[in-house]
């Protein structure tokens, strides 16, 4: 008796299953069943099943309760198998997978599918070419062989084991939904941006402050327009090149104050406004589409819905059910203290390997007690603030920290020469990124001149980073090997936390870098903090090994997601 099956769904509504052998190989005869659901809930004893896509896969299998323990994602496998073979970017498909594996014409991978607002199950329509069970546990045994190539093979196969974790994760809180009051959210709107007026136009508060910014320019100015803006500033004597908040703010004219309001207000209406609640909230809940390892990097992303940029003002109108509560936990400072792991600094892992604030700890060290130059000296060390005063920070960094930099020096030096630079599980850059703002907004690095402020929800502000100059790629893989591998411990994280939660009422709801939200009883809440600590440690353990390293989290029993912060 074997744990673990494939299956492939078939053009006729049923599904192909078979036994697997160690080498990935069918040990048993493929069999048709009529139906997907009742294939999966009546082989209990199966603890991974094997198919191309969770996305074709999982969510048909939820939305008839039945929930699978571990699998492997094909189409997943071969993406992180390409790019440890240098070949990130080649088609990913089982499809061309086997073509590859028999010398045929490799077909493209086919174009993502948007997400549908409102939808309330958005990954039930397949995507990409269906492979007869037989060619696609061909592709399975060859990914084996694969791994078993590969400069880690543990921790290759730990990746791929905690990516497939990941997609069920996804597909488990595109299930779930966050719970989203649109009676609060409503409400919210109102006193942020007044009423609305027939006809779809600007709310009123929008309305009088654009009226606003106009009298103070003493003409007609469109403040949604840069261009109209930038225009009547140089008509008052003043040059500038955009209308960001950096560039303007310090501006003296009696245009600047309506503006900005305006700006912040004007993105809410459009991202997060009427529209976006009637299209992305049904039945109380925000589904957008979670896609994880959406990124290079590893990180997630979301397809439809702005679902990783919620403003911290709308996170008002996230609200548990009644009797239930949101338990939201953020690691805390996951990036340095990642890097320590990785790079086995004795001094950086000591600093890690506590509770307390590491900025704290290591400016007692290298910044007499400077708590924000050791920040910024940890940070460009990670995101290549090298420059300027970075540079004087890195020297003191570099003096008690030795290999913790030279870490990170390594692999920019391996992305200015093009070679391939890996986590510390395998997942691999590929050796020509694009450079500059397009390689930056992919692996979901923010992007913005010096001195720009820092966008919500986003833990690191890179000034400067769309650079285009030859050292652009090096800082991409600077950056890459501490966030990358970030993402790593991140998804073991969520599936030892799923594993924990799997016999409560408790369900994951929101994931962002280093943010998890989990939607439980109240009765549930204590056990479900304790889980979270639990889990951090246990995929720190299976991470990086037997390091002193320690990931903390800090986490809010609340009924609002606003009052965790």
């Amino acid at each position: 008796m074997t744990d673990r099956w494939a299956l492939a769904p078939a053009e006729d509504g049923g599904v192909d299953v078979a036994p697997l052998g160690p080498d990935g190989l069918p040990a048993g005869p493929v069999r048709r069943e009529s139906d997907l659901a009742e294939a999966v809930r009546s082989r209990p004893e199966v603890t991974r099943w094997v198919w191309r896509s969770t996305p074709e896969v999982y969510p048909r299998l939820l939305a008839t309760g039945v929930r699978v323990e571990r699998c492997y994602d094909i189409e997943d496998a071969e993406t992180l198998l390409l790019g440890h073979e240098g070949r990130y970017g080649e088609p990913r498909s089982a499809a061309a997978a086997l073509a590859r594996l028999r010398g045929g014409p490799v077909p493209p991978d086919p174009p993502q599918r948007a997400a549908e607002p409102g939808a309330q199950s958005p990954l039930f329509e397949p995507t990409g070419i269906r492979l007869p069970l037989p060619d696609l546990l061909a592709v399975y045994a060859e990914q084996l062989r694969r791994h078993a190539k590969t400069a880690h093979p543990d921790r290759m196969r730990l990746l791929t084991a905690a990516e497939s974790a990941g997609m069920l994760v996804a597909a488990e809180m595109n299930h779930a939904g966050l719970p989203w009051s649109a009676e609060v959210h409503r409400g919210l709107l109102h006193d942020l941006l007044g009423e609305r007026y027939a006809g779809g136009g600007e709310p009123r508060r929008l309305a009088e402050l654009a009226e606003a910014v106009s009298a103070a320019f003493g003409r007609r100015v469109r403040p949604d327009l840069p261009a109209d803006v930038v225009k009547a500033f140089a008509q008052a004597g003043i040059k500038v090149k955009s209308t960001r908040r950096w560039e303007i703010q310090s501006v003296d004219h009696p245009a600047v104050e309506p503006l900005l309001e305006y700006k912040k207000l004007y993105r809410i209406w459009v991202a997060h406004g009427w529209s976006w609640l009637q299209d992305w909230v049904r039945d109380g809940r925000f589904r957008p589409e979670f896609l994880a390892g959406g990124t290079v990097t590893g990180r997630w992303v979301t397809n439809g819905g702005g679902g990783l940029q919620i403003p911290k003002v709308i996170r008002r109108a996230v609200v548990a059910d009644p009797g239930w509560r949101l338990v939201v936990a953020d690691a805390d400072q996951m990036e340095p203290r990642v890097l320590a792991a990785i790079s086995r600094d004795p001094g950086l892992m000591e600093v890690a390997g506590r509770d307390t604030d590491l900025y704290q700890s290591v400016s007692d060290r290298a910044f007499s007690g400077d708590r924000n130059q050791a920040k910024l000296a940890v940070l460009g060390a990670v995101y290549g603030q090298t420059s300027g005063d970075g540079l004087k920070n890195l020297a003191a960094l570099r003096r008690r920290f030795p290999r913790a930099v030279a870490y990170v020096d390594e692999a920019a030096r391996a992305g200015e020469e093009g070679r391939l630079v890996r986590t510390w599980l395998g997942r691999t850059c590929p050796p020509a990124a694009r450079a500059g703002e397009d390689a930056a907004e992919e692996a979901g690095i923010p992007v913005g001149p010096a001195g720009e402020e820092e966008p919500e929800g986003q833990t690191a502000w890179v000034p400067g980073y769309a650079s285009t100059d030859s050292r652009a790629r090096g800082r991409f893989a600077r950056n890459f090997v501490v966030q990358g591998s970030a993402a790593d411990w991140a998804l073991l994280l969520l599936a030892a936390l799923r594993r924990t939660l799997r016999d409560m009422a408790a369900e994951l709801v929101f994931f962002q870098h280093d943010e998890v939200i989990v939607h439980c009883p109240a009765e549930e809440a204590d056990t479900v903090v304790q889980a979270i600590r639990e889990s951090a440690a246990l995929a720190g353990r299976l991470t990086f090994g037997d390091t002193p390293v320690r990931f903390p989290f800090t986490t809010a029993v609340v009924e609002c997601y606003a009052d965790a912060k």
